[in-house]
């Protein structure tokens, strides 16, 4: 580790002025006198630096995959299709195609691919919590659609289009935040030795951190059991609330085979209900009715057969260095190995689908 390494980025404070802006100000000062933090564990995406973005990085993997080789599928895919749709030549196919290469054999966590780094990150997740254990829910300042759909479609990606810039300047509130969570580091027995001498070491390698955008993510408990997750992080808490209504009328039914796999997905507990009596609709009825409240009053908690569903407010942070955002640590554990996910793409773009051993996933 060389001095520059040990040095923390000054944190530019600037005051909201504007009265929407002030008003999220002031919730974040309110919430943050009423909750602790819990910290879930990591999560990992894919950002970009190209000559002309200086210090900042792009996010073009959102930081929310579980384990970091899930990260690098797909940045493999990424690269794949850049060579398959984007390549102006057979140089840019074959760096494109070379970095693939050894995705699909190595735990890479840095690449350079013409004039772009590709570097996998590791990010942090955590949450307020209130002092039953229960985690924070939708601030009133969260934005929210005037008009909300309810839909089955998937929302917009996490992290879409997002430029991480450690320079630019925040209010008093994020400025505390961020400062208050540069010393973060884990300790407890529940930890293996090599997670926390990861961590304790991230400190000093990275001692700034960066906070990226809000997400929203649906949790559940049964009885007094614990919180678990959901679903996958979402951009906005009614997105979360319409990944909800759709586990609750279309998914849910489905596992328990109250309705057949392979319907169509316009078929769902209301469809059920309505068409009367039966041993599926009186089950059904608890599901749909919880859809409908959710539904009609926009609720960041509902209940149904035993279970409570509660939209989480979810935040995470990204550790920083000299040389930018943190990449997985050795004691991170991915759950899959590196492998070969599209066919055999060749110098001219001509995708070879009869060579065995490669699988068309998603071409």
């Amino acid at each position: 580790m060389n001095e520059e390494d040990e040095v923390e980025r000054p944190v530019l404070v600037r005051i909201p002025v504007e009265p929407v802006e002030a008003a999220i100000e002031a919730d974040a000062r309110d919430a943050a006198r009423k909750s602790s933090l819990a910290v879930r564990g990591p999560v990992f995406g894919v950002v970009s630096q190209g000559e002309r973005d200086g210090r900042r990085w792009r996010v073009v993997v959102e930081v929310t995959h579980g384990c970091p080789q899930q990260a690098r599928d797909e940045l493999n895919s990424l690269l794949w299709f850049k060579a398959k749709d984007e390549a102006q030549d057979r140089q840019e196919r074959r760096a494109l195609l070379a970095a693939v290469g050894r995705l699909e054999t190595e735990e890479v966590n840095e690449l350079a691919v013409l004039d772009t780094r590709y570097r996998v990150v590791r990010a942090e997740e955590y949450a307020g919590m209130d002092a039953g254990g229960a985690l924070e829910l939708p601030r009133p300042t969260d934005p929210e659609p005037l008009t909300p759909d309810w839909d089955h479609s998937t929302g917009p990606r996490v992290d879409d289009g997002l430029v991480l810039d450690p320079d630019a300047p925040l209010t008093p509130v994020q400025a505390a935040e961020r400062l208050s969570l540069r010393s973060l580091a884990y300790t407890g027995t529940r930890y293996p030795e090599a997670v926390l001498r990861d961590s304790a070491h991230a400190v000093e390698t990275h001692p700034d951190v960066l906070l990226m955008p809000t997400g929203f993510m649906v949790v559940e408990r049964s009885g007094e059991g614990r919180w678990t997750v959901g679903g996958r992080l979402q951009a906005t808490a009614h997105d979360a609330r319409r990944m909800l209504n759709s586990s609750l009328t279309v998914w849910e039914p489905r596992m328990r085979g109250l309705i057949p796999l392979g319907t169509p997905a316009d078929v769902d507990a209301h469809t059920i209900v309505a068409q009367g009596p039966s041993p599926a609709a009186a089950e059904l009825a608890e599901l749909a009715a919880a859809s409908d409240r959710l539904r009609e009053g926009r609720l960041n908690q509902v209940e149904a057969d035993g279970t409570t569903y509660r939209i989480a407010r979810i935040r995470r942070l990204l550790r920083w260095g000299s040389d930018g955002p943190e990449t997985p640590r050795p004691s991170d554990i991915s759950t899959v190995e590196p492998s070969v996910i599209h066919p055999r793409l060749d110098e001219d773009g001509v995708i070879h689908r009869e060579e065995p051993g490669h699988q068309d996933i998603a071409s």
